[in-house]
């Protein structure tokens, strides 16, 4: 693939680090000093006061709404993305929650913030915003008026590690949020994912749920002298709280964390320069470049029609195929999750067709590779393919 959707994601210096601690006589492997040492590293470059560092995005998504049962064990409500990866819509149907959709904002991709307010309801317990490919999916209307009526912000910052809103990193902006280290994301510990907030009580939570539920897990004393008061036929070292998983990670995850984070703000630096080339170069009268840039730390370069054309979608993929141009009809998540079978049979017959800026997403959208060694030349090639499609 001559344009593939990323390339050299771990480098040897990641490598080496990973090699050096395996190199020693007994080195730990399992979740140890270089997952806690991540932790609190990520935690400093976020700014939040708590970060629990798990095996996948998907897993920090079912964790942040195991959170949100243990807050509403009756269930509820929670708004989401009609644009998004299927674990945000999953996550919210395994805790019992009821999700209700939204359309997508044309410009930055995520939720319409105004749609989301006139969805909330008596029964809505969340907002699950999802800050799409690296866009900041957030107003200042929707942070004041959530804060107003008591609701949670949750982000997923899954594809957004480094943007930006009013200055503040997105994923410090909401009461929990998840980020995800997959291959291809701006950076990487092979798998893995993050669970960040400020909530003292949360993050002990996270931790218990984080393996089996065990009390032990807690690093707070009081916590775990209250658990083990309540339960005193239990053994202190097996006390479950919580009917969890083992979402743990494991020492070379955090190996890797540590040392890719060191240069993530220059990787979210090389990025927006690329977004920037690419956006200003794309034929305008062919495809959408008037998205949300400010705060962008882009995760791809997303390529949407202006107006619908199937006859031009066929000639553009053609085009892309001949070329090596590697990309993702419907972006985030393969477009509309409402048209997908696992939530079909819940909705309404054509619920898909209520959501109109993700439906043209659906059919007329992509996204294409931006990654920090895609070199200015190879920029201009590439608008250079997609402005020739006629």
């Amino acid at each position: 693939m001559r344009y593939p959707l990323m390339r050299n994601n771990i480098l040897r210096e990641d490598l080496d680090a990973v090699i050096q601690h395996l190199q020693q006589d007994d080195p730990i492997l399992t979740n140890g000093h270089y997952v806690r040492a991540f932790e609190e590293e990520w935690s400093r470059w976020l700014g939040v006061k708590y970060s629990v560092f798990v095996n996948s995005g998907s897993s920090a998504n079912l964790l942040t709404m195991a959170i949100l049962k243990i807050r509403y064990p009756e269930g509820g409500e929670v708004i989401v993305p009609t644009l998004t990866w299927i674990s945000d819509i999953s996550s919210v149907l395994q805790n019992g929650f009821t999700p209700i959709f939204v359309d997508t904002d044309r410009h930055s991709l995520a939720m319409n913030n105004k749609q989301v307010l006139s969805k909330i309801t008596s029964k809505t317990r969340a907002v699950f915003l999802s800050h799409i490919q690296g866009f900041d999916g957030l107003t200042n209307e929707l942070i004041i008026k959530l804060n107003e009526k008591n609701i949670s912000l949750i982000e997923d910052a899954c594809e957004s590690h480094g943007a930006s809103h009013n200055n503040q990193k997105v994923g410090s902006i909401g009461w929990i949020s998840n980020f995800s280290f997959f291959y291809a994301h701006h950076m990487s510990t092979i798998e893995g994912g993050m669970v960040c907030t400020n909530d003292s009580e949360v993050y002990q939570q996270l931790r218990m749920l984080r393996s089996h539920g065990m009390v032990r897990e807690s690093n707070d004393p009081e916590v775990r002298k209250a658990y083990q008061k309540a339960n005193p036929d239990l053994n202190p070292d097996f006390i479950f709280a919580f009917p969890a998983y083992n979402f743990r990670n494991n020492e070379i995850g955090g190996i890797l964390g540590l040392s890719q984070l060191k240069r993530l703000d220059s990787i979210v630096e090389r990025r927006t320069e690329n977004l920037k080339r690419f956006i200003n170069q794309l034929d305008s009268t062919k495809y959408r470049t008037d998205f949300k840039l400010e705060g962008s730390s882009n995760y791809a370069f997303n390529l949407i029609l202006k107006k619908p054309d199937n006859d031009f979608v066929k000639r553009l993929m053609a085009r892309m195929d001949e070329s090596g141009v590697e990309y993702r009809r419907g972006s985030a998540g393969g477009g509309n999750q409402t048209r997908q079978p696992y939530i079909k049979e819940i909705l309404p017959e054509n619920a898909y067709l209520s959501f109109p800026e993700t439906e043209h997403i659906h059919y007329y959208g992509f996204y294409i590779g931006n990654f920090p060694d895609l070199h200015d030349e190879e920029i201009d090639d590439i608008c250079n393919i997609l402005n020739k499609v006629e």
